[in-house]
């Protein structure tokens, strides 16, 4: 018994608890200032919504940014394993942009930038780093990008979907419910509820309910 309590990996033990305490206790001190900084800058907030870390918020006067019950966002550097590049950021560029999340949705390092409507709906987890932009920020043509016409279409990610590490959501884009995006895609097209997609351009490459290659 003496010889199993000696040869114990106290050094190991120590910091294994102070790793998996650490988020809990950043949470519990910081967590009502980045709820009140969203207050103040007139974000919506649900239920139960956890900031570990500081996010960016940048709301354009008559928008909208919304979270839902139980929500969470992680943009401390050190609060999942794969590393953050960045804190999450939730941005609207004009009046009447929206971004809405339903409930029960978690996210780190995100970035959200919206000049119409992006929707995120219920159960939604999102991989780390994971970009999501209605726009393209600059028009292709260099007379419309004198008279700052953006092109901008809404973006819909629907229930119960998982989108992996490092993705790319760009305008226009429906993600259907119960759907999973692999990691590093980038999803330029629509893709159907129930399906296993990846790849840049990221195609849908099965069906979750018949697992089976889609249709060619």
């Amino acid at each position: 018994m003496i010889i199993k309590i000696l040869s114990l990996d106290y050094r190991g033990i120590f910091f294994t608890i102070l790793d998996r305490n650490r988020t809990k206790y950043n949470i519990i001190l910081f967590n009502r200032i980045f709820r009140f900084i969203c207050f103040l800058k007139g974000v919506k907030l649900g239920k139960r919504v956890i900031f570990n870390g500081n996010p960016r918020i940048r709301r354009h006067y008559n928008s909208t940014i919304h979270f839902g019950n139980e929500c969470r966002f992680n943009s401390s550097l050190n609060s999942i394993i794969l590393g953050l590049y960045q804190p999450c950021s939730f941005i609207t560029f004009r009046p009447e942009s929206e971004i809405t999340f339903g409930n029960n949705c978690g996210a780190s390092g995100l970035t959200i930038a919206a000049v119409t409507k992006i929707t995120i709906g219920n159960n939604v987890l999102i991989g780390a780093n994971t970009t999501i932009a209605d726009t393209d920020f600059h028009h292709q043509d260099l007379q419309k990008r004198k008279q700052d016409i953006i092109p901008a279409r809404p973006v819909k990610i629907e229930d119960n979907v998982f989108i992996g590490f490092h993705c790319f959501i760009l305008k226009g884009v429906t993600i259907g419910k119960n759907s999973v995006i692999g990691a590093n895609s980038v999803v330029i097209t629509d893709i159907p509820e129930n399906s296993i997609a990846m790849g840049n351009p990221c195609k849908v490459i099965l069906r979750r309910n018949r697992i089976e290659p889609p249709d060619s």
